[in-house]
């Protein structure tokens, strides 16, 4: 007796994909990331973004859409463009930060900068004793409290609005995503 073929696994619906890597596992890495990240958003974080989004767009792909399984579909795409967007506000955070002409935050960069004279000014005067002896370690001081200061200023505004851009690009993936799959499927109707 010959051992019967197997019949491939089909996946209903709300079953992962086999073989595909978690878009939880995905949404940890950054969140993480994101939450492990103190002070200044560094340019590391835009390198681990951009690994994410790799490891997304190369392995995972989202579930053909078939009737009745519209709302796993839905899910599977919500998820997809909520871990796309969560890895496009990682990446592009030091950016925001950094860079006034792309992320401007009007009265923000200059009350910042004004905390980072305040910081400036306050080392001088706890190092007041040392400025006879030691006046260059004392400039390289305040330049550093300075920088510091208004780094962690912009960092924190910065994160304030990262919601917002991760939420722009899920929109703009799903939206994406939507309508490629709806194209497919309009081409092989045919």
């Amino acid at each position: 007796m010959a051992p019967a073929a197997r019949k491939p696994v089909p996946t209903g619906a709300g079953l992962d994909n086999p073989g595909q890597p978690g878009v939880i596992g995905l949404a940890l890495a950054a969140v993480l990331t994101a939450f492990l990240a103190q002070g200044s958003w560094q340019w590391f974080s835009t390198y681990i973004g951009l690994t994410l989004l790799a490891v997304i767009f190369s392995f995972y792909r989202l579930p053909t859409r078939a009737p009745g399984l519209g709302a796993a579909y839905a899910r599977n795409l919500t998820a997809y463009s909520l871990v796309v967007g969560l890895c496009v506000a990682i990446t592009v955070a030091p950016m925001l930060q950094r860079w006034a002409w792309l992320f401007p935050m009007p009265g923000t960069r200059g009350r910042c900068g004004a905390l980072g004279t305040y910081e400036s000014i306050r080392t001088e005067a706890a190092l007041a004793d040392l400025v006879d002896r030691a006046g260059p370690a004392l400039a390289r001081a305040q330049a550093a409290q300075s920088h510091v200061a208004a780094a962690d200023c912009l960092s924190t505004t910065t994160t304030l609005w990262l919601p917002v851009y991760a939420v722009g690009a899920a929109v703009l993936t799903a939206l994406t995503a939507w309508t490629v799959g709806r194209t497919r499927n309009r081409a092989r109707a045919v």
